[in-house]
C-alpha cells in the first residue's frame, strides 16, 4: 500500500514528530511505500521515504499552511496514494492522527471569542472543521481521553470515525539500566549530589509553561532555591525566557540545553520533572519520566495528567491554573521526605514494567490499514 503522510514541519525533538517518525518506520517495516509531504525537514533523511518538500508561500503562517494544503491536494491528484494521513489538521485527509488539543475548546470564553475574530484563529478553526466536521469525516486517532472527549463534544458527528485511544507510545528502556546512568549524567552536567535538579522538557517553551516554572523557582524559599537548578531541554528560542530569569534574579539557576537526544538519561539524572503546560493533548514526557523513576509535577491541562494520579508518581496542578498553587505544590514536592520520593519513583518504574504505555506506532498502523479512503 502507498501511504502519504502530511506534516507541516519535521524536526527531531518534537513529541508529535517522534511519533510521526515511528509510524513512518513501522509502515516501511510492513512493506508499505511511504511518501512524506512537509514544508521543512530538519535532521537526516529516513531511508526508504519518498520526501516531497512543499514550497511554502505566503507572508503569514496561515497563508503558508493554506498553500501547503493546496499543493498537497494537487500533487496527490497527479500521484495518487491509497491513504492520506495527516499529522496536522487540513482538508482532504483519509486518516487524522490527533496530536493537538481541540482549538474550539481553547477559544471558549470572552478572550477566546475575541481571538476567533483574528485571521490566525479563523484559519485554525477552519482547518479543524475541515477534519472534524467534514462529511464524511476522516478516520480519527486520539492520544488522550481528555483530548478525545473535547473534540467529540464539539464535533459529535465525528464520533463514528474515531478509533479507540492509542497507547501513549513511550520508548522501551531497561528501567534498571536507565537508573544506573544517574550519577554519570549528573557529573557530566556539573550537578552536585546535594543539588536538586529540576528538569523542563519540550519544544515550544511558552505552551509548555516555562514562564510559570521560572516564576515558581524564583518564589522558593532562599535556602531551597539555592539548592535548586533548572535545566531546560527543547528546541526553541530562549531569549525571552532568559530575560525573565534575569528579572526574577534566578539566571544563575537556569541552563538551556537545546534539543537533546539523551532525554531518557536527563530524566534519570533529575529530581523532579516540571511540566505546567498551558495546553497539551498528551504529554509523553510525563510517562517517559515515570519510566526513568522521576517524580512529575504537571498541569491538569496535559492529556496524560490522569496517569500521574492513577499511578501515583507525582502531583497534578489543578485547572484553572493558579500560580500560587503551582508554587505550593513545587515546594511541597521538593521538601517531601525520602519515603514519599521513593514511592513516586517506585510507582513510576512499576508502570514502566507493567503498564500499557508502549506500541503506539503498530496500533496506529493497524488503524491506518483498516478500511479505505473516504
Amino acid at each position: 500500500m502507498r501511504l502519504a503522510l502530511c506534516l507541516f514541519k519535521y524536526f527531531p525533538f518534537g513529541g508529535m514528530q517522534r511519533n510521526f517518525r515511528a509510524i513512518a518506520l513501522e509502515a516501511l517495516r510492513r512493506g508499505h511505500a511511504v511518501r512524506v509531504y512537509t514544508g521543512a525537514w530538519e535532521g537526516p533523511p529516513v531511508d526508504g521515504i519518498e520526501l516531497v518538500t512543499v514550497p511554502l508561500r505566503g507572508r503569514t503562517t496561515q497563508a503558508r499552511q493554506r498553500h501547503y494544503a493546496r499543493f498537497v491536494h494537487a500533487h496527490l491528484g497527479a500521484h495518487p496514494v491509497a491513504r492520506v494521513v495527516g499529522f496536522n489538521r487540513m482538508p482532504g485527509l483519509d486518516v487524522y492522527y490527533g496530536a493537538d488539543s481541540c482549538e474550539a475548546v481553547r477559544l471558549e470564553g470572552a478572550v477566546g471569542a475575541l481571538k476567533r475574530l483574528l485571521p490566525r484563529y479563523r484559519h485554525l478553526l477552519a482547518f479543524e472543521r475541515a477534519v472534524f466536521a467534514a462529511e464524511p469525516p476522516p478516520r480519527l486517532m486520539f492520544v488522550a481521553e481528555r483530548q478525545r472527549a473535547q473534540c467529540l463534544h464539539h464535533y459529535p458527528a465525528a464520533a463514528r470515525a474515531a478509533s479507540p485511544l492509542l497507547p501513549p507510545g513511550i520508548a522501551r528502556h531497561d528501567v534498571d539500566a536507565l537508573a544506573a546512568t544517574r550519577a554519570t549524567t549528573r557529573a557530566a552536567l556539573g550537578v552536585a549530589d546535594h543539588e536538586l535538579l529540576l528538569l523542563a522538557v519540550g519544544s515550544g517553551f511558552r505552551t509548555k509553561g516555562l514562564a510559570r516554572t521560572l516564576r515558581a523557582l524564583a518564589a522558593l524559599p532562599a535556602p531551597l532555591r539555592a539548592r535548586a537548578r533548572l535545566l531546560v531541554a527543547g528546541d526553541d528560542r530562549a531569549d525571552a525566557f532568559l530575560r525573565l530569569a534575569r528579572r526574577l534574579g534566578i539566571a544563575d539557576r537556569v541552563r538551556f540545553l537545546g534539543g537533546r537526544d539523551d532525554v531518557p538519561q536527563l530524566l534519570a539524572a533529575a529530581d523532579l520533572l516540571l511540566h505546567p503546560a498551558l495546553f497539551e493533548a498528551g504529554g509523553a514526557v510525563l510517562l517517559e519520566a515515570a519510566v526513568a523513576g522521576l517524580p512529575v509535577l504537571a498541569s491538569a491541562a496535559c492529556g496524560f495528567a490522569p496517569w500521574i494520579e492513577r499511578h501515583d508518581f507525582g502531583r497534578v496542578i489543578p485547572e484553572p491554573f493558579a500560580q500560587p498553587e503551582y508554587q505550593r505544590l513545587l515546594r511541597g514536592m521538593l521538601e517531601a521526605d525520602a519515603a514519599h520520593r521513593a514511592r513516586w519513583s517506585a510507582n513510576g518504574r512499576q508502570l514502566a514494567r507493567n503498564g500499557d504505555i508502549y506500541d503506539r506506532a503498530p496500533r496506529a498502523l493497524d488503524f491506518i490499514e483498516q478500511g479505505g479512503p473516504r
